[in-house]
């Protein structure tokens, strides 16, 4: 199996593949910096490690089921001429989940219900690991298809699948510091994970959308954000010199 790394094709697939898992594991980074805010301080990099710790090996147990996962794409049910099939129900229930927890997040923060929330009690250690693993899990079966698409060898996908979730590791706690500094950072991670879930949903219907158009217009719409934060930060030293 590994004798396909020592080729030139095995290492542009392998550099290949790390960059696309890496670029596709972005909205994880986002929803897992988010969703590890309502622990306390100390336990959210304790809380991001063990959640991709644990979807990290629910991503290799999905590539060692190759055979299995592949059949995820048969129908199941025919409506008419809509034909469902299992991945069809993974998004589709993904994206609802989504849609809830992004929805939710924005509504309290809208509504100033965040400092109510933490007076009666932040989420649990447990209900934080649980939904880093489910919409992991959600991402992981439409990457891993992919994957497969692209690459022919398990040994490959594996070594991908684990140096993107150790980039996530790393850069999660970073990413989470910065937004949770900028709120109105934070609202566009929100606006692009609620354009993530309809997304989603989307493709469960079989209306597939090429999310590198949603990618663009996110970088786009978090540059104009850089721009007015220096802009802001230049103006308060101007008032602060004076």
């Amino acid at each position: 199996m590994l004798e396909s790394l020592t080729t030139t094709e095995g290492m542009l697939s392998l550099l290949t593949l790390i960059v696309m898992e890496i670029i596709l594991g972005i909205d994880n980074i986002v929803f897992i910096s988010i969703i590890a805010d309502r622990l306390p301080r100390e336990k959210r990099q304790r809380a991001r490690g063990i959640g991709l710790s644990l979807a990290l090996l629910v991503r290799i147990g999905l590539l060692f089921s190759i055979s299995w996962l592949v059949h995820l794409t048969n129908p199941i049910a025919t409506v008419g001429s809509f034909a469902l099939s299992a991945r069809d129900i993974i998004l589709l229930a993904g994206g609802i989940f989504l849609l809830y927890k992004t929805t939710k997040e924005i509504h309290n923060k809208i509504e100033g219900d965040e400092e109510h929330h933490e007076s009666k009690g932040r989420a649990t250690f447990r209900d934080v690991i649980l939904q880093i693993i489910i919409i992991d899990v959600v991402f992981s079966v439409d990457s891993i298809l992919t994957a497969v698409g692209l690459v022919d060898h398990v040994a490959i996908m594996i070594i991908a699948v684990t140096v993107s979730m150790i980039f996530m590791v790393i850069f999660s706690r970073w990413v989470s510091e910065f937004i949770n500094k900028h709120p109105t950072i934070k609202m566009l991670a929100l606006s692009f994970l609620l354009m993530i879930g309809f997304l989603l949903i989307a493709d469960g219907l079989h209306y597939h959308i090429d999310k590198k158009y949603l990618y663009f217009a996110m970088a786009f719409s978090f540059l104009v954000e850089f721009l007015n934060m220096r802009e802001r930060k230049k103006k308060k030293v101007k008032k602060d010199v004076v």
